[in-house]
């Protein structure tokens, strides 16, 4: 098969080492870290290079996205000729670590919890992640508008998710064992010493990110649009993303 990804580029050692080793022929192109703070931005760029597609001369069984629902970036986004395959996750941060589960062990009960991973701290700006994301949508930007538009629950992940509690106790490095690189971790050690806070170890894993390129598309795992659908926001830790049907 032939496939369009579409990635953050803070994942870009980990697609590069998934993508040397798929039997499918994939065609890559990456966007800067750090664009999920201006969610609108970061969705004409996703949407131009997924109409794009259509004009390469080649007949894409999919494109795929390297991407979560990054602070709402990628809700909006419309299939075309191609089906677009999404992962049910909420930021690259389940994609490091292979599942939601993962994810909801880690962060669920602190999604601005400070973390790292060697790709992440490689590319621009800042070398550890805080947890924020950009806007979420077009409210007034207050917690009631949130409640009404997402729910009680729904609103309650949103609202800490784009006000981090700067105060954690440690900082969490996301180690995937076939993108690691001791220079760049001795670096993180530093960074963390001088903010006074230990650098705490969990295991990374590229399940997902294998999964995707290998068109291995579990239903609980991957929202598969088809032409003419959107992505819609869910905002749980189970769906996260929905088809919106007969609307691109």
């Amino acid at each position: 098969m032939y496939f369009k990804l579409l990635a953050c580029d803070v994942l870009l050692r980990e697609f590069a080492h998934c993508i040397a080793r798929c039997t499918h022929t994939i065609s890559p192109a990456f966007t800067p870290k750090g664009e999920h703070v201006t969610p609108a931005r970061l969705r004409e760029t996703l949407q131009r290079q997924i109409d794009a597609a259509e004009s390469d001369g080649v007949s894409y069984d999919a494109v795929l996205l390297g991407y979560g629902l990054c602070g709402n970036s990628t809700a909006g986004l419309a299939a075309r000729s191609f089906p677009l395959v999404v992962p049910r996750a909420h930021d690259c941060t389940t994609l490091f670590l292979g599942s939601k589960a993962a994810f909801v062990e880690h962060f669920g009960e602190n999604p601005s919890q400070g973390w790292t991973s060697v790709g992440y701290s490689e590319r621009g700006g800042g070398l550890i992640a805080d947890g924020t994301t950009g806007g979420i949508s077009d409210s007034d930007g207050s917690y009631q508008a949130m409640v009404e538009q997402y729910g009680e629950e729904n609103a309650r992940y949103l609202w800490e998710t784009m006000h981090p509690e700067k105060r954690y106790h440690d900082i969490i490095f996301i180690g995937v064992p076939e993108t690691r690189e001791p220079r760049i971790e001795a670096c993180l050690r530093a960074e963390a010493e001088r903010l006074g806070k230990p650098l705490r170890e969990i295991p990374g894993s590229l399940r997902l990110v294998e999964a995707l390129l290998a068109g291995d598309w579990a239903a609980n795992e991957f929202l598969v649009v088809p032409p003419g659908c959107r992505v819609s926001g869910v905002y749980d830790h189970d769906e996260v993303i929905a088809v919106e049907r007969g609307s691109a």
